[in-house]
């Protein structure tokens, strides 16, 4: 299986590359940095674009430059997301477009430019990545929550529209131990005793989500810790 996965390089993308791998599968990586095997190294060996999906035209070019590599593409993964944490009137407008940019329209972009290449594999998957604070909204997240709001509208509608032809499956992952949190101020970190997910376990949700027979969709997938504040 061919899976063309954003955001690639690191955190959840990261771990989702490993499972394709390990699945005898093939992952194809777009994320504004090279990936890396698990001890640091520069990994040549996993088939990348770097791309900044904040621009249309960047994010198109790197989907059609791996499809074309790869000889086609069987699954889509957008991992890729960032935020901008803070009350709407201290974030810079441009912060908080680009969270926007990159985890909505960055998500429609990549979907857009390989929908044609999965309409030619024999069971097309699209895995879009929503998040818990998609569902329910928090204060000083006005930027993420529009976001990934977004992306649960999107794909809701991308799964009516492709039904039949191409799955779609919503993950909506809960708080993972990533580097998602690193540079952020201390009130917008998890404390200490925060209860995160290993990207790996996560990473196993999506796998399942893409092993599913034609015929048989896993159309929403909510993952999260055992105590996540933000879910239900």
């Amino acid at each position: 299986m061919k899976v063309l996965i954003t955001g690639g390089s690191s955190g959840l993308g990261a771990a989702v590359a490993r499972r394709v791998a390990a699945d005898g599968g093939t992952p194809l990586i777009v994320d504004l940095h090279p990936p890396k095997t698990e001890d640091g190294a520069p990994d040549g060996e996993v088939m990348f674009r770097q791309a900044d999906l904040a621009d249309r035209r960047c994010a198109e070019r790197a989907v059609h430059g791996l499809a074309r590599e790869a000889g086609g593409l069987d699954a889509v993964v957008t991992a890729a997301g960032i935020d901008a944490c803070g009350k709407l009137n201290d974030v810079p407008a441009e912060d908080w477009e680009r969270v926007v940019q990159v985890n909505l329209l960055g998500t429609a972009a990549v979907v857009r430019a390989a929908i044609p290449y999965l309409e030619h594999a024999p069971n097309g998957r699209i895995v879009t990545c929503a998040s818990t604070l998609g569902l329910k909204a928090v204060s000083d997240a006005t930027a993420y929550c529009a976001s990934k709001f977004g992306v649960v509208g999107f794909s809701r509608a991308l799964a009516t529209e492709l039904a039949g032809h191409i799955g779609v499956t919503m993950l909506v992952p809960g708080g993972m131990d990533t580097a998602f949190f690193d540079g952020r101020d201390e009130q917008y970190r998890p404390g200490p005793d925060a209860k995160l997910n290993r990207p790996a376990d996560v990473a196993a949700a999506v796998a399942f989500a893409l092993s599913q027979p034609a015929g048989c969709e896993v159309r929403e997938l909510v993952v999260c810790p055992a105590e996540e504040p933000s879910w239900p």
